[in-house]
């Protein structure tokens, strides 16, 4: 099979488009031809010696994907050739063969279907930047109705799917996103109020917005200078849900800034959900999508032998997910 092969750490350069040997199904696995997969920033991470996974190379990495059934081990429960299927979160893509190829090897314990009147694509988009965002949004504990979400990096994957989710819990969304070409999509999300972290008065305005009020909850997808500010906008007993680093470190953190408003920090690491864990956080977040008439959003899809162009895209920050087509389908 054709796949993108990773020959070892040191960044996407390492990538090559090559053949491969063809997966077989263990016990409780099941192959599946691979339509569609979605790109992760955690991808990159990976690639580039920044995540805590140490595959065997040559590696394939991805993630997310939607697929079919083709082959099936021992023990598939109720899988058969022909389904189609969902990955959810899992191994695959970290310490095993991913979905940037044509075919992967999948558990069945974490395999799950298409959403009825979802496309392929929204499907392949959603697992992982949902069960981010709703772990997230509920690592803490359920918020009062009612309560303040501020989300930084709000375009990208986690960040819309964030807005989704939070809306759809009830709370009201701050969203932040450099430029303006992307507040009106955002407002169509969900948001209820988008600001521009480059504008020195943000945290100003934020509080004019909302009446004086800080924010309760921030999911961080961005880190870097912009950490502290994100702190210094919290209530008392504020809450941060760290889940990403686009903007690298944190400098000159200042450790007081926690101290008088009691603020808590937590990671998001949807890693820890075990299989169960994760098919019911699944079924809680398509519960809330359901009810909201909300479905992922897609920036762009790039044919499979343009995996590098699609990283660049992912780059550059889109407005969604960034999918990758591994064939055309009828």
């Amino acid at each position: 099979m054709k796949a993108w092969l990773l020959e070892g750490l040191g960044g996407l350069d390492r990538l090559r488009l090559s053949d491969t040997a063809d997966p077989r199904p263990a016990r409780g696995e099941v192959i599946l031809r691979v339509h569609y997969a979605a790109l992760n920033p955690a991808d990159r991470y990976l690639a580039e010696g920044q995540y805590p996974a140490r595959p065997t190379f040559p590696h394939i990495l991805g993630r997310d994907g939607v697929g079919t059934v083709i082959d099936v081990g021992d023990n598939a429960a109720n899988w058969k050739v022909g389904d189609r299927a969902v990955l959810l979160r899992s191994d695959v893509g970290v310490n095993r063969h991913g979905t940037f190829a044509e075919k992967v090897a999948v558990p069945v314990e974490s395999l799950t279907t298409i959403p009825p009147g979802w496309t392929e694509p929204q499907a392949a988009a959603a697992p992982l930047v949902y069960l981010t965002a709703y772990q997230a949004l509920t690592q803490f504990g359920a918020l009062p109705p009612g309560q303040i979400v501020l989300i930084t990096g709000a375009s990208g994957g986690v960040g819309v799917a964030s807005i989704h989710l939070a809306r759809a819990m009830g709370y009201s969304v701050i969203a932040m996103s450099r430029g303006d070409d992307k507040r009106e999509a955002l407002m169509t999300f969900g948001a209820n109020f988008v600001l521009d972290p480059n504008d020195p008065t943000w945290r100003k305005k934020a509080k004019e917005l909302t009446g004086g009020k800080r924010v309760n909850l921030a999911i961080d997808n961005i880190g870097g200078s912009l950490f502290s500010d994100v702190v210094d906008s919290l209530d008392h007993n504020g809450k941060v849900a760290c889940v990403g680093r686009l903007a690298g470190p944190v400098p000159k953190f200042n450790t007081a800034s926690l101290f008088f408003r009691r603020i808590t920090i937590k990671g998001v690491h949807v890693g820890d959900y075990s299989p169960p864990e994760a098919q019911a956080a699944w079924a809680q977040t398509l519960e809330l999508l359901n009810a909201a008439g909300v479905k992922p959003v897609i920036d762009r899809i790039f044919p499979f032998e343009q995996l590098l162009d699609a990283f660049e895209r992912l780059r550059q920050g889109p407005l969604g997910k960034v999918i990758l087509e591994m064939q055309k389908h009828g």
